[in-house]
């Protein structure tokens, strides 16, 4: 009998064959499966042992070669293709075979596929990955959910190849249905946040200090050595000083400011939307991406338009204060993403642990950051936290910190410097914490209008005015 192997994984890409070899490298044995015949041979030939690591193009070659109940995970594009797959994979499997979606799936494909795999008795679960190439190489972080069996089967392989916090694996059983997508779908989107904050530092510290490349990778060096410490600040202060290949000084300042997007931003904005929940950081930061794109218009409109003349500030002074509004604004991100999947628990049946998500996200993944420990303690001391702002342990972190937000915020209104990201996150942030707000007005305005009608302070009810024409 040929050897049966431990893991099967279609789509040999860059991610998916740095995840087979992962498993492999963790005492598991593994079976690919693409296409391309390109790639299974670049698999082959980089895993050098076939009794660890093997694969085909053929799909019934690919099946037969791994053991019952067979555990299947697809990195493939999200959309038709993953559909298509299911569909090539549907005869050659059996009943109590195991189907694992690993790439970012819209989440309520993922709920239509559980239950349509479900009544042909296949174990179908989502499965989040993050960490980008080299964390599917070396240890990402893995959020799944849906089959709770299913997910029982492959727990010792996923907990595995995952990355470790302190030596605990950074992937948990996340929920029922799509749990595990969507949490990936916001992890996502509180990254778009995390990036357009980063970028928008970058540019006031360059435009209104004069920091050069060399200075700037020393400042988000410093900084990622202290309580910003994540990997995004961490790559930035690598990016600062990679030079450009073609003789052109540093590589950062012959990019093109056009930032272009996969789709999970806007889902968790849209979706967030969907279900009543502010989300401005992630909201901005997609808006961002979208403006970005019009560059031709962007160039004709500097010409049409006098830019303020930028006040330099003193580069001492300006680095603390920008340190101190980066982390209160990481702060809030990650506030109103944590918000939004605690109330998607609730509409959607989840029953999604905060603090098990902020813990997978300690290490492995893109939005890991020294942070993530104290938010999991919040949540730890707190399971029914509504926000990480109304948490005692992170009032005064908030408190010190975001009158740097302020006077950067001012700043970059007087000399032209844009800080949208920033600036909502400081809106938020003071509508979050005003007991009182103007809505009282839009209120009338809508009723007056449209008969929508309103509430009152001072009584219990539903009211309609006659307004006066």
């Amino acid at each position: 009998m040929e050897q049966q192997y431990d893991f099967g994984l279609i789509g040999l890409g860059v991610m998916g064959r740095n995840f087979i070899l992962n498993v492999a490298d963790n005492g598991f044995t593994a079976f690919g499966n693409d296409l391309d015949p390109e790639k299974v041979n670049a698999l082959k030939e980089e895993g050098g042992d076939l009794t660890k690591v093997n694969a085909s193009t053929e799909v019934d070659t690919f099946v037969g070669s791994l053991s019952r109940p067979r555990k299947i995970m697809m990195l493939v594009p999200a959309g038709k293709i993953v559909d298509s797959v299911i569909e090539g994979l549907l005869p050659h499997l059996d009943e109590g075979d195991i189907l694992i979606d690993g790439g970012n799936s819209f989440f309520t494909d993922t709920d239509r596929r559980e239950t349509y795999l479900q009544e042909k008795g296949i174990h179908f679960f989502g499965a989040g990955v993050s960490g980008g190439a080299k964390g599917a190489r070396k240890g990402p972080s893995i959020m799944p959910g849906g089959s709770q069996a299913g997910y029982a089967a492959v727990q010792p392989i996923f907990e595995a190849v995952s990355a470790k916090y302190e030596g605990e694996p950074c992937v948990a059983y996340l929920g029922p249905k799509s749990a595990g997508n969507y949490v990936k779908m916001v992890h996502n989107g509180i990254e778009y946040g995390l990036m357009q904050l980063t970028s928008e530092l970058y540019d006031v510290l360059k435009k209104g200090g004069g920091f050069d490349n060399d200075e700037l990778h020393k400042t988000f060096k410093n900084w990622n050595e202290g309580r910003l410490a994540s990997f995004l600040v961490e790559i930035t202060s690598e990016i600062f000083e990679q030079e450009d290949e073609f003789g052109n000084g540093r590589l950062v300042d012959q990019i093109l400011d056009k930032a272009k997007q996969k789709g999970t931003g806007k889902w968790t904005s849209q979706n967030a939307m969907d279900l009543g929940i502010p989300v401005p950081s992630i909201d901005i930061a997609v808006s961002m991406r979208e403006l970005s794109a019009l560059k031709e218009e962007r160039i004709k409109a500097d010409t049409l338009y006098d830019r303020p003349k930028v006040n330099r500030m003193d580069k001492t002074s300006l680095e603390k204060m920008a340190e101190e509004a980066l982390y209160f604004s990481f702060i809030i991100t990650y506030a109103q993403g944590l918000h939004q999947l605690a109330d998607a628990s609730k509409e959607y049946g989840y029953d999604l642990d905060i603090a098990t998500i902020a813990k997978i996200w300690r290490a492995g993944c893109i939005i890991r950051a020294g942070l993530l420990a104290d938010i999991t303690e919040a949540f730890r001391a707190d399971a029914s936290l509504p926000n990480l702002l109304v948490s005692p342990s992170f009032i005064d972190k908030v408190k010190a910190t975001v009158g740097s937000a302020r006077e950067l915020v001012a700043y970059g209104a007087k000399n032209g410097i844009p800080l949208p990201g920033l600036s909502n996150c400081l809106t938020y942030f003071d509508a979050y914490t005003s007991s009182r707000l103007p809505l009282n007005l839009i209120q009338a305005q809508r009723d007056y209008f449209g008969s929508h009608t309103y509430e009152r302070l001072d009584r219990e009810g539903i009211f309609h005015t006659e307004w006066e024409e």
